[in-house]
């Protein structure tokens, strides 16, 4: 403890002392500046670990030093506010502004002892995860020509104001991508913060979670609040109810948001960055999502694929998952042999990414040989995708060359049929094939192609 240093910043010189001998007897190391200018001035000879700043000082007070501070992305420790007058608007200003916590004078010291350990645990764990997760591991990962574009066009987009919209099926990496937008951004250096949108359900509900409440001088910080200065990521639009809709266009359209119980609207300092499945917004037998709200969230639109179409990066991925997860959870190191990831390579992985971080975990778990050879995989691949999904994402190679043939043809026939309307004359023109032998064709299949013409 003796090497943490805390910055005491009060213009009152009794308080200054007092401070600093119980901070010093509790065994941190003190700094106590009188106004604004001490201030900056010892911050730039020792970084602290923690500042106490009072707010009201006679030169510059307290909240316009914190905003300079986090105007210059010079908040680089927790910070906690003192005031023996302070209102609602200027605790609401400094929680906006950064601040870890608001104390009231005169000083309770049990509490503020308390409040310091948690600011300084706080500052420990910011510091730690931002070692863990900055390069490279926040860059998706992958060599492709198709990744290596995609990853240029975040890059791109980062360096814009604009909301952006990545589309994508499920489990494609989405998250990471509007993280790593994020960590390219000159917000950078503010909170990236996860709404989970099937969480914001009704108009009430949701207009608390993402605004906050202000009652009796309490002030409970909503996303906006979490996220400001920083991203909001709303992750799967496609379960955003009508009424979380109804709230977030009226506030994108403003620009302001007002919290419940509070009556002055605040500015929404916050950059939109959503995630979705491709064409979520006309979904079958709901809603359709708002055309107003969409034209605020995707004024930039990138499309994130599915690991099917870049499958040469398989066996990176599987690497980096490996050397992950053995780092992360102490599993027993593993390597996937040359016909293991060559069978992945062909495998058409309809849960893409997350899919195949779970065969990996899965497979670590387990334990086995330092190889993980073809028939371990084989077996983990053992149960069969239903056969209504779609072609591209049928595991064919799993299938003897006779069925696999029959499976792509019954798949590839039933979807011509549906584009020709149900229609076999025009089928039989679309695929080239005689119009008595396509009938056989047909029937061997299994395909009613007279169910396909009622329809």
């Amino acid at each position: 403890m003796s090497n943490t240093r805390i910055l005491v910043v009060d213009d009152e010189s009794d308080i200054r002392a007092t401070l600093k001998e119980v901070l010093a007897d509790e065994g941190y190391d003190v700094d106590v500046a009188a106004d604004a200018a001490q201030a900056r001035a010892a911050r730039a000879r020792n970084e602290p670990d923690l500042v106490l700043l009072d707010i009201w000082m006679p030169d510059t007070d307290g909240i316009t030093l914190l905003r300079e501070w986090s105007e210059a992305n010079a908040l680089s420790c927790p910070v906690v506010m003192m005031s023996g007058h302070g209102t609602v608007e200027t605790a609401v200003e400094a929680t906006r502004l950064g601040a870890f916590d608001f104390v009231e004078k005169p000083l309770s010291l049990a509490k503020l002892l308390r409040v310091v350990e948690r600011a300084l645990e706080s500052g420990r764990r910011k510091r730690f995860a931002a070692r863990a997760l900055v390069p490279p591991m926040i860059a998706p990962v992958g060599k492709s020509r198709l990744m290596q574009q995609l990853r240029e066009q975040v890059q791109q987009a980062a360096t814009r104001e604009a909301s952006v919209l990545l589309l994508g099926e499920s489990g494609t990496g989405r998250e990471a991508f509007a993280r790593y937008l994020h960590s390219q951004s000159p917000r950078a250096q503010k909170p990236f913060v996860i709404a989970v949108c099937g969480a914001l359900d009704d108009d009430a509900g949701a207009a608390q979670a993402l605004r906050g409440t202000e009652r009796d001088g309490a002030l409970q910080p909503g996303l906006y609040d979490q996220a400001a200065g920083g991203t909001l990521f709303l992750n799967g639009l496609e379960d955003l109810s009508p009424g979380a809709q109804r709230v977030l266009a009226a506030d994108l359209e403003s620009g302001t948001f007002t919290r419940a119980g509070g009556r002055q609207p605040v500015a929404l300092d916050v950059r939109f960055v959503s995630a979705a499945q491709p064409g979520f917004e006309a979904r079958a037998g709901i809603e359709p999502f708002r055309r107003d709200l969409l034209s605020h969230l995707n004024l930039l639109t990138l499309r994130v694929p599915p690991l099917r179409d870049y499958a040469e990066d398989v066996p990176e991925l599987l690497r980096y998952y490996v050397d992950r997860l053995v780092d992360e959870e102490s599993l027993g190191f593993r390597r996937f042999g040359v016909a293991a990831q060559n069978r992945l390579r062909n495998y058409p992985w309809p849960g893409n990414i997350r899919e195949l971080k779970n065969l990996v975990h899965r497979l670590l778990m387990m334990g086995g040989g330092e190889e993980i050879r073809l028939e371990e995989i084989e077996r983990e691949l053992a149960v069969q995708l239903p056969q209504n999904e779609p072609l591209v994402k049928q595991d064919l190679l799993a299938l003897p060359l006779r069925e696999a043939r029959e499976a792509f043809e019954r798949a590839y026939l039933q979807q011509q049929l549906l584009l020709c309307n149900g229609k076999v004359g025009q089928l039989a023109k679309r695929v080239g094939m005689e119009r008595t032998h396509l009938y056989r064709k047909l029937r061997a299949l299994g395909v009613d192609f007279r169910q396909s013409a009622d329809d």
